[in-house]
């Protein structure tokens, strides 16, 4: 969720235009990044969200959702899927993300159940969002500076009986196997163990246990689940997803695969370049690189470790 300038950072552009055309560009570009993340994110990983949505502790069929943070739609486009008479309010920071979404909706012909809201959950107050039955928070909440305070947003805008569903992450998804690259065994290992340590110094609430902090703004819990994917393209492209609870997940093709792996790398590598040791960035540097023999677009080794919660709490 992308925060938007202070009123200090334009007054620093104004000044230097040059520095802030620079900087627009480099933003635009980290937010098309982002969003072609989140994209091939919600391909890649279509089944797992479905499974997670068909598995809602609903006591009836919600007809008003709100999806909190939803990015280019990955999770909005699921419940639309899982509920066909309901409609859907979108919340992002980002103008851009909201803009993908609708046209997304419009070539889906969805568009007249789909409302985009552009806001900064982290503010005090909110926009208007009804009364919905159904609020869904996937890898959002863990943006918050003021987590508690959303939370307690959350429960004033949710319907008395309404659901709560929160998502949270693990950690960015693994692509390669641990002896990878031959070069350089454990890269993946390193570069998450760098953007752990980076994102703890911004996002503490990434990775956390969303139970107690549901409690104490008031929801019950209702249920929480852990679904493990484990996609191994070596042994067959078309292999299911094992969830750890025996539901199973559709395959995705590896060519989708590769794109998503090159793109959460290209990002880590933006984060943690100034972190790893040099012979680690050469590594990494060769994988990304398209043209190289030994870029992740010709390994046959490609695979989708990620482990992901749902909280499922309840609106007195």
């Amino acid at each position: 969720m992308d925060r938007t300038h202070t009123h200090a950072t334009h007054a620093t552009h104004a000044a230097h235009p040059s520095t802030a055309h620079d900087h627009d560009h480099d933003h635009q570009q980290a937010t098309n990044s982002q969003a072609e993340i989140l994209d091939l994110d919600a391909e890649v990983l279509a089944e797992h969200t479905a499974s997670i949505t068909a598995w809602l502790p609903l006591r009836s069929t919600p007809h008003h959702i709100v999806d909190l943070g939803c990015g280019t739609g990955a999770g909005t486009f699921a419940l639309l899927d899982r509920f066909p008479d309901a409609h859907i309010t979108g919340v992002d920071a980002s103008a851009e993300h909201l803009r993908r979404l609708r046209t997304k909706a419009c070539s889906r012909g969805v568009q007249e159940r789909v409302h985009t809201v552009q806001a900064d959950l982290d503010a005090a107050t909110w926009p208007g969002l009804g009364s919905p039955d159904l609020v869904w928070a996937s890898a959002s909440m863990h943006h918050m500076a003021r987590p508690e305070r959303a939370l307690r947003n959350v429960y004033d805008v949710l319907a008395p009986g309404g659901l709560f569903a929160v998502v949270e992450l693990a950690g960015h998804p693994r692509f390669l196997p641990a002896d990878a690259p031959t070069e350089r065994p454990g890269l993946e290992e390193r570069l998450h163990a760098a953007a752990d340590r980076r994102q703890a110094e911004h996002m503490p609430h990434r990775g956390a246990d969303w139970g107690p902090m549901l409690t104490a703004a008031g929801f019950t819990i209702e249920g929480e689940r852990t679904l493990t994917v484990n996609l191994d393209l070596t042994t067959n492209p078309d292999a299911t997803v094992n969830l750890d609870d025996s539901v199973n997940l559709e395959g995705t093709r590896g060519e989708a695969v590769a794109r998503y792996a090159t793109g959460v790398l290209q990002r880590i590598r933006s984060a943690v370049a100034d972190r790893i040791a040099p012979e680690d960035l050469t590594a990494l540097d060769r994988l990304l690189d398209p043209d190289s023999p030994y870029g992740i677009a010709r390994r046959d080794d490609l695979m989708v470790r990620t482990q992901r919660t749902v909280w499922a709490a309840r609106h007195a």
